[in-house]
């Protein structure tokens, strides 16, 4: 008896893969800063890109800036866990950085496009998938009018790639609604959601 009830209480903590996707402007990137502020204990993979860098992005932290032809040797080399074209650009998640998380024992927490964490999953069935949206259309478009860096035209492609990627919810875990001025609401539904994933009765194994 004794040696069955030591093993409950020394289950292995296994580290989860975290894959927030969501729409273009439903704060990913906002969500993420905020997890990194709070100190969590997560180790964040920075996803690699050859689209421009806008104004006030570093190289490294938000993204890795690469040329395209860098990229495609990338993807040639079997170094991209999963990459994408996204907008008519790339982007792609450094294999190598989630392995070096994982190995560390922390969880690990990726930002990619919807198409990413359908790819994600299906490569790593125990990845935890995140869909982070907003409460409207209407709040989408002024967020994304906001922001200023898309045009017109390029704009309405991206109201009807989100009314696309609604659609998709069903296929992930858990979906988080960034309502307008409760960013923090956000960010503690995320925290929840990595904690009651390490509560599982029978814990999943991320297996690269």
């Amino acid at each position: 008896m004794t040696n069955q009830s030591s093993s409950l209480y020394d289950r292995p903590r296994h580290p989860l893969l975290v894959v927030i996707a969501g729409l273009s402007g439903a704060g990913k990137d906002s969500v993420v800063k905020k997890l990194r502020e709070r100190d969590c204990p997560f180790f964040f993979v920075v996803t690699v890109t050859d689209r421009p860098r806008r104004p006030g992005e570093v190289d490294g932290r938000d993204y890795y800036f690469v040329t395209h032809d860098e990229f495609l040797a990338m993807s040639a080399r079997g170094e991209l866990l999963e990459n994408a074209v996204v907008y008519e650009q790339n982007k792609g998640i450094p294999r190598a950085h989630v392995l070096q998380a994982l190995d560390s024992g922390k969880d690990v927490v990726v930002r990619v496009d919807v198409q990413g964490a359908s790819t994600v999953k299906r490569l790593v069935p125990a990845a935890v998938t995140v869909f982070l949206t907003v409460e409207s259309e209407e709040e989408l478009v002024l967020r994304l009018r906001a922001r200023g860096t898309e045009s017109a035209q390029e704009l309405k492609k991206r109201i009807k790639t989100a009314r696309k990627e609604l659609k998709r919810i069903p296929e992930f875990d858990y979906v988080v609604v960034n309502r307008h001025d409760q960013l923090e609401k956000a960010v503690d539904d995320v925290m929840a959601i990595m904690r009651a994933e390490h509560c599982r009765a029978v814990p999943q194994q991320v297996v690269l």
